[in-house]
């Protein structure tokens, strides 16, 4: 078995376990503000504004996006790479024939992934300019 093709097991399998390993540790130290804000008795509007998940929404993003998309994707190369290692003295049709299957299903991954992340943003979008237009109303009436 060539040297390369184990080196490159042995990286893509640490990246592996460390984007979710990261992705675990952020959600674990965002949760206990998640659920303070939650269960506050007496919640203003401001409330779960002043919760530090809030402020820290890059970081939660950034989970996310380890967490599904790159895990996932680095979860379906560490399949193609283990086949290679596994066939690789048995069958190179075999290695070949898993690589062939997982090409399209990481490009059919990448496009819901975009797909996915589109609606959010466009929701989102919305959400801000029915806001933005709430507020121009609510400026004019007190004009």
């Amino acid at each position: 078995m060539p040297q390369w093709l184990l080196v490159t097991f042995s990286a893509i399998t640490v990246l592996l376990i460390a984007v979710h390993m990261l992705a675990l540790m952020i959600s674990t130290c965002i949760l206990p503000n998640v659920e303070a804000v939650a269960n506050l008795h007496f919640q203003t509007s401001k409330t779960v504004f002043e919760s530090p998940h809030m402020k820290m929404n890059a970081i939660v993003e950034l989970a996310w996006g380890f967490s599904t998309v790159v895990g996932i994707l680095l979860f379906l190369v560490e399949i193609a790479i283990l086949c290679w290692v596994k066939f690789y003295n048995v069958s190179h049709s075999a290695a070949w024939t898993a690589t062939g299957l997982l090409i399209p299903i990481m490009f059919v991954f990448v496009a819901f992934a975009a797909h996915f992340y589109l609606k959010l943003v466009g929701h989102k979008s919305e959400v801000y300019e029915d806001n933005i237009k709430e507020l121009e109303l609510l400026q004019v009436c007190f004009m």
